[in-house]
């Protein structure tokens, strides 16, 4: 308590209490701005909280190393049945092992895997865009060109996608893997749109607060959305392993002169008609392999069976052998006869 001196000599209690912490703090200086919502951070829900809980959700369905060995085998497999499917050899018949699918898949997989990654970053790196920095007008420009452009463009490129399932709108010399990438850009296109939507409407909104949407109905979307891109990636990565088998064996047929040539021995006759392969025998009643054939290329790769292209071999009128693995066969193999050392 302490005593002030008035003027007619008397005194002026005051109290030197502590002064509270609302009296101290400022207040707002209108309802409006004490209840307005914070637009940011609710349109950035989806990306930040929703899309970790979707990956969650398909990682506890499928462990991501059996997913990954599961598609380097399926790429592998892709990659095979182009490969050999260029020799008019069925795939089944070669019974190769799981190791050989995987190593075919870094020439079928691996390369369309990067640039995926690439683009998907740049896509994320173009999603977070600080939209909410920008001036009004230049939020206005977005609003008028950035949104309509991304909508159009992804229905566009979805609805072919689609189309050309059914009907190949994109002819026929147009490459298989554009199908896929058309389904998983437009649909990350429109995903995109939908958000310029909500970020750019969003201080149209000022006073009332924004609708909530149930958090099911957003891990369902965006589960659809990650589905969709899959599937589009899917498609685009098995289409080129194809494509990347068939080039490759393209390429053999080109070298085929430059190949080893290959002698097979037999101990009986293997009544190989194509005109192009050489038969001849041994007389001799000690030779274990009485029976020679000449004029052969061998076709690498490691199943229980050898596959053979005569010297001569052409895709279009050509004829591929098979023979079993076995004691019963033996290869004899020597530098290609008759070609220049310029040629190869």
């Amino acid at each position: 308590m302490t005593t002030l001196a008035a003027p007619e000599g008397g005194s002026v209690e005051s109290s030197s209490a502590p002064i509270s912490d609302n009296a101290r703090s400022p207040k707002p200086t209108s309802n409006t701005e004490a209840s307005k919502p914070d637009h940011s951070q609710s349109t950035d829900f989806e990306a930040a909280t929703v899309l970790p809980q979707v990956l969650k959700i398909a990682g506890t369905i499928v462990a991501p190393t059996t997913l990954l060995t599961a598609l380097l085998f399926y790429f592998g497999l892709m990659y095979a049945i182009g490969y050999f499917r260029y020799f008019g050899v069925n795939w089944t018949v070669l019974n190769l092992p799981l190791q050989d699918y995987l190593l075919l898949s870094a020439s079928g997989g691996i390369i369309p895997l990067v640039y995926a990654a690439g683009v998907m970053l740049l896509g994320l790196w173009l999603y977070q865009l600080p939209l909410d920095m920008l001036s009004t007008r230049a939020q206005r420009v977005m609003l008028a060109v950035l949104l309509p452009s991304a909508a159009i463009a992804g229905l566009f490129l979805l609805g072919v996608a689609m189309v050309d399932v059914w009907y190949p709108v994109l002819g026929m010399n147009f490459p298989q893997e554009g199908r896929g990438l058309s389904l998983s850009i437009g649909v990350l296109l429109l995903a995109y749109a939908a958000r310029l939507r909500r970020r750019l409407s969003a201080k149209r909104r000022s006073v009332r607060t924004p609708p909530r949407v149930p958090v099911g109905m957003v891990i369902a979307k965006w589960g659809t959305v990650f589905i969709l891109v899959s599937v589009g990636l899917f498609w685009a990565v098995s289409s080129y392993a194809v494509n990347a088998g068939e080039a490759e064996a393209r390429g053999l047929a080109v070298d085929l002169p430059c190949e080893t040539d290959v002698a097979i021995y037999s101990e009986k006759s293997l009544n190989i008609q194509t005109p192009s392969v050489r038969e001849s025998t041994r007389q001799s009643a000690d030779s274990a392999y009485p029976f020679r054939y000449d004029n052969l290329k061998l076709v690498p790769q490691s199943g229980n069976m050898y596959l053979f292209l005569p010297a001569g071999w052409t895709h279009e009128k050509g004829t591929a052998i098979l023979l079993p693995r076995s004691d019963k066969i033996r290869l004899e193999f020597s530098r290609p006869a008759g070609v220049q050392n310029e040629i190869c």
